[in-house]
């Protein structure tokens, strides 16, 4: 299998990414009359559309969602080449797969922004072209807190907040595939290029050992 096996779970995500997107567009209404609740209040399902980046961050004007969905895109080939670019390089299986599965996520919501705005008609109205221009789908909804900020916190104090947003599929493997990573960094980073310590070593002068034992005397 090779590295493929790497590129078939970055698939996996995206067929179930966006085979949980179409069921909850065709099946639920949006919003909260058509809002779930799986875990009392605590855990739901919400259909929603997020029109930026993630926590609902949005870059302005028509031209912003267009760059978004264009560096999605350019994010989608680097990453892709980067996977194969680990493997070559006999890195850490477990920073492969993670990077398989970031992978996955990103093109999940890419196919969400090129063409969600022509298949499910979403995209913002006053856009130029519905191309490029879709809505992502977001549906798991975590309600851990929401309230009003207490006064005495700097800057945020008094302001309306809930934590957690909305997210997808797509969303929850580049998050996994980003904790991993920050938690495992040491040792997945370290395999990378064990071959250029071997070589140095190797091309240490050969009275290297002589000198170090005559500073040691």
């Amino acid at each position: 299998m090779k590295y493929y096996k790497y590129y078939l779970l970055s698939l996996l995500v995206i067929l179930i990414d966006q085979a949980v997107k179409l069921l909850v567009h065709y099946n639920m209404d949006m919003g909260l009359p058509g809002e779930i609740h799986l875990i009392g209040d605590w855990a739901k399902l919400h259909y929603t559309t997020n029109p930026g980046m993630a926590f609902g961050v949005e870059l302005g004007s028509d031209y912003g969602k267009l760059i978004l969905s264009t560096f999605r895109l350019v994010a989608m080939v680097g990453i892709g080449y980067y996977l194969y670019y680990l493997w070559k390089n006999r890195a850490h299986t477990g920073l492969i797969w993670c990077v398989a599965l970031i992978l996955g996520g990103a093109i999940g919501n890419l196919i969400d922004s090129i063409f969600y705005g022509v298949w499910f008609d979403n995209a913002p109205y006053g856009s130029s072209t519905p191309w490029f221009h879709g809505q992502v789908i977001d549906m798991f909804y975590l309600d851990i807190w929401e309230g009003i900020i207490p006064y005495w916190v700097p800057i945020i104090g008094g302001q309306a907040m809930s934590l957690w947003p909305i997210f997808n599929v797509a969303d929850s493997a580049i998050f996994i595939g980003v904790v991993i990573i920050l938690f495992n960094q040491k040792r997945f980073f370290a395999s990378l290029h064990p071959h250029q310590t071997e070589e140095h070593l190797s091309q240490r002068p050969a009275n290297a050992e002589t000198s170090n034992a005559e500073v040691e005397a």
